[in-house]
C-alpha cells in the first residue's frame, strides 16, 4: 500500500517554506506526495533585487514564477498540481480584494477543484493552514477554507458525485514548523557556538516580529536531513527569495543540531492514534498503516 501524503499552498514558493524537508523525507521512504498550489502568485511582487530574469519578472511574472514551481518540484520530486485560481495580492486594509481572485470567490465554489484532486489522488494525510492562515494574508486564509471544507465534502458521496467516488482521508494537520521556539532554540545555540555572529542580529528581530506564542505541534517529523534539498527548493523561487534572505538561510549545521524536525499540529484523524511513551508523534502516518484505516 503506498501511502499518500497531501499539502494544499496559496502560493508557488509556501510548499518550499513550509514542509519541503518533510516531502523530502516521505518520497526517500516510498510514499507519493502532491502539492497544490491555490494560485499562480502573479500579484507578487519581486522581493529579489539580485533576480537575474528581473526584465522577464516585470513583463510576466505569473509565467516566471511557474517557472519556478517547476524548479523547485524537481529539487523535491513531488507531484504538482495548480488549482487555477488568481492571486488576491494583499489589499490595503478596508481596499477590495480583486475581481474573480481566489479569496473573493465563493468556497462552496472554490472548493470542487480541491475535492476532484483529493477523490482522484486519494490521500491519507492531507497538510493545510489554521484559521489564520499562518500570517493573515487573504489566500493563505482562503487556503484554510477551502481545504477544510474539501476535506469532508471529497468523504461525502452524497455531494458532487460528477467530481468522483468520494474518498476519507485519514489525518488533517496544520502546519506549525515556524515557531517561536524554534526561532529561540535556534537562537540559543548561535549564542552558545558562535556569540558574534553576524546572524544574531537578524535572529532578535525575528524573535521580536514572531513574540513568543503557544507551541501548538503535535507532531515532530524528522527531516534534517532534507534541509538541504529544502533551501535548494526555496531557492528555486528566485523572485520570492534572495539568496542571502536572514530569514531562511542559516547554517543546516546549526538548524540541525538545534531543531532537526518540521512541525505540525494533528487536527483531525479518522483513525486510532497508536498511544506511546514519546510525547510527540514522529510520523504523519502513525495509525494508518496499523489500524488499517488507509486501505483501498
Amino acid at each position: 500500500m503506498a501511502l499518500r501524503l497531501m499539502a494544499v499552498h496559496a502560493h508557488p514558493d509556501d510548499e518550499s517554506s513550509k514542509g519541503a524537508a518533510t516531502y523530502a523525507y516521505y518520497l526517500n521512504r516510498g510514499a507519493e506526495v502532491m502539492v497544490v498550489s491555490c494560485t499562480s502568485g502573479e500579484r507578487g511582487s519581486i522581493l529579489n533585487e539580485q533576480l537575474e530574469a528581473r526584465s522577464w519578472a516585470e513583463r510576466d511574472i505569473a509565467g516566471l514564477r511557474r517557472h519556478e514551481m517547476q524548479a523547485a518540484q524537481a529539487a523535491i520530486g513531488f507531484q504538482h498540481r495548480w488549482l487555477g485560481y488568481a492571486d488576491s495580492g494583499l489589499p490595503d486594509e478596508g481596499d477590495p480584494l480583486p475581481a474573480n481572485a481566489f479569496a473573493a470567490i465563493d468556497v462552496e465554489i472554490s472548493v470542487l477543484p480541491l475535492v476532484k484532486l483529493i477523490r482522484e489522488f486519494r490521500p491519507h494525510v492531507l497538510l493545510t493552514y489554521d484559521e489564520n492562515g499562518g500570517y493573515p494574508h487573504p489566500d493563505h486564509i482562503r487556503c484554510h477554507e477551502v481545504s477544510m471544507r474539501a476535506y469532508r465534502v471529497a468523504a461525502d458521496g452524497s455531494q458532487h458525485p460528477e467530481l468522483g467516488a468520494p474518498w476519507q482521508v485519514s489525518k488533517l494537520y496544520y502546519d506549525r514548523i515556524f515557531s517561536y521556539q524554534r526561532m529561540q532554540s535556534i537562537h540559543t545555540l548561535l549564542v552558545e557556538t558562535d556569540p558574534e555572529s553576524p546572524l544574531l542580529e537578524s535572529f532578535t528581530q525575528m524573535r521580536r516580529w514572531m513574540t513568543e506564542s503557544p507551541y501548538l505541534a503535535t507532531t515532530r517529523v524528522p527531516a534534517g536531513e532534507y534541509f538541504e534539498v529544502r533551501d535548494e527548493a526555496l531557492l528555486a523561487h528566485a523572485s520570492q527569495v534572495p539568496p542571502d534572505s536572514a530569514f531562511f538561510f542559516w547554517p543546516i549545521d546549526l538548524q540541525q543540531k538545534a531543531w532537526p524536525t518540521e512541525d505540525y499540529q494533528l487536527v483531525d484523524s479518522k483513525v486510532a492514534v497508536p498511544a506511546g511513551a514519546e510525547e510527540y508523534e514522529s510520523d504523519l502516518f502513525a495509525g494508518i498503516v496499523e489500524t488499517g484505516g488507509a486501505s483501498e
